[in-house]
């Protein structure tokens, strides 16, 4: 069963919420230097997120292109570049050759390998201090204080056979130390097997090019959907690492799927399409962990097995123009949301197992530069979404969001999303327990970002609120990345938490933390 949510905030945590919100009022930015040619302006803005796709229009820079642009290229090659675009070309070549020579000394000689041949990573030491736990009842785990100190390895080997073809085998693994430290008969053995320790084949291809206009790509690799940088309207293809919601950004809790993608370019469109052969779903909290909000472990999971009947199916187009960009896309998928399915026995619930249905998205999303503003929307058409408390019936969800970005002032950011969830045909009964989802889901997102000290030192705040309103849970994270060295970065913040009813925020209140991590890369 559920537990009941309360969101009265105690007079601590409102000061501390408080004084995290006002965090950007403090940090009055500089006005950023207009730029003379507006145009260039607007260019450069859409072109922000695309650097790859600009990239392999200058010369200077084919090569990269060719290796590490497949999945971004417009097909336009016979576009010339301005006199300003092929400048900065030149200049960028220059300022990446000087970054890879100063890289090279500090991380010392690497001639042992060949020259088709790379090697990088990064090791790194987390922790985390709850501060807002309650003394747990007798039988409970008591999460109080420190409830983390993990070590974390991640390795990427690359091989260039070719100015066509490239190779990437990366692999992470984790251990948490701290469940030895406090004594591992405390926790669960659903704790221990998810967030002790963990090994992990991450980004595993071969890509290349089958003619000048189609490309391929096979092996476990990420496609990311969408334009939002904090809500997931359209990114529907890879799983996410949930089990601790609100610590890591969505671009760093991605899992890799085994696909075949092929990409076509023609004018200024790119076609991709995708076959996935690996069916994987988000990972969550586990039972006794302080983010898990049931009295009992989740029924056992009836996952589809990796065959080709059960393979996952999705295209995408693609058209990039000057100042604006739009994304159409169509994906036949597994649900990544599971729901329960039962049987019914002298009307009581028997054989209780979660079940994930397929479903078909049909979704676009789009950009729009105008000066230092940059407007986001995203939308997205689900059918066959199922729920616990409708056994057998697929309903129909639209999804839909808008944002803006602001990047006028100096060294800063300022972003705002704003996304619906409405389900058609909508029955009260969904709203009850295990669902507990309303006809119109909201969810609010506001980041506000900046840069000190020559870019070594980077302010984040984020604060995301589910709706419609304050009853469905909250959390807001302030964080300070610092670059010690060219290989060394040092972060830390706080997330605060308020509970509510919605599934994955319920009893999240009391999980206040303090987080830091030291990464040295390579």
């Amino acid at each position: 069963m559920m537990h009941d949510t309360k969101n009265n905030l105690s007079p601590k945590k409102s000061a501390i919420l408080a004084a995290l919100l006002a965090v950007p009022l403090f940090l009055s930015p500089l006005p950023a230097i207009a730029q003379t040619d507006s145009s260039l302006s607007e260019l450069d803005a859409v072109l922000e997120g695309f650097e790859e796709e600009a990239t392999e229009q200058a010369p200077a820079n084919e090569l990269d292109s060719v290796l590490d642009g497949f999945d971004d290229e417009t097909g336009d090659q016979s576009a010339e570049p301005s006199s300003d675009q092929g400048l900065d070309a030149v200049l960028g070549g220059f300022e990446e050759e000087g970054q890879t020579e100063v890289q090279a000394e500090a991380e010392g000689d690497s001639s042992w390998l060949p020259g088709w041949l790379s090697i990088d990573g990064w090791l790194q030491f987390g922790t985390t201090y709850n501060m807002a736990h309650d003394a747990p009842a007798e039988g409970e785990t008591d999460w109080r204080g420190f409830s983390k100190a993990r070590t974390d390895l991640q390795l990427d080997l690359e091989a260039r056979f070719s100015d066509s073809w490239s190779a990437k085998i990366g692999g992470k693994a984790f251990y948490d130390g701290i469940y030895s430290l406090q004594g591992r008969e405390e926790y669960t053995s659903s704790v221990l097997d998810e967030y002790e320790d963990e090994v992990e084949l991450r980004e595993a291809y071969v890509q290349g090019k089958l003619t000048d206009k189609l490309d391929l790509k096979f092996g476990r690799q990420i496609v990311v959907w969408g334009k939002s940088d904090n809500i997931r309207i359209t990114d529907v293809l890879n799983p996410l690492d949930m089990r601790e919601p609100g610590l890591t950004d969505i671009e760093d809790l991605r899992l890799p799927l085994a696909m075949t993608k092929l990409d076509y370019y023609f004018g200024n469109w790119q076609l991709s399409g995708m076959a996935i052969h690996e069916i994987r779903f988000n990972k969550t909290p586990v039972y006794g962990y302080d983010f898990y909000s049931f009295d009992e472990p989740m029924p056992p999971a009836d996952e589809p097995a990796n065959t080709l009947e059960n393979s996952e199916w999705a295209l995408s187009m693609r058209g990039i123009f000057t100042g604006w960009d739009l994304d159409l896309y169509y994906a036949r998928i597994f649900n990544d949301s599971p729901h329960l399915e039962y049987t019914l026995v002298d009307d009581e619930p028997t054989d209780i197992r979660q079940k994930h249905e397929r479903l078909h998205m049909f979704g676009f999303a789009y950009n729009k530069a105008l000066g230092n503003w940059l407007l986001k929307s995203e939308g997205a058409l689900l059918n066959r979404v199922h729920y616990t408390n409708r056994p057998g019936k697929g309903y129909t969800r639209i999804d839909g969001l808008v944002g803006v970005e602001y990047s006028g002032f100096a060294e800063t950011s300022i972003g705002l999303e704003l996304a619906n969830r409405h389900i058609n045909n909508h029955r009260p009964y969904l709203e009850e327990s295990p669902d507990g989802v309303l006809q119109d889901m909201y969810q609010l997102a506001f980041r506000y970002t900046r840069n000190f000290l020559n870019e070594t030192l980077s302010l984040s705040l984020l604060a995301m609120l589910y709706g419609p309103s304050e009853v469905d849970g909250a959390f807001e994270r302030l964080s300070l990345e610092y670059d010690l060295t060219d290989t060394i970065t040092l972060r830390g913040g706080a997330v605060l938490y308020q509970s509510g009813d919605l599934l994955t925020m319920q009893e999240v209140g009391e999980n206040d933390r303090l987080f830091a991590e030291l990464r040295y890369s390579f």
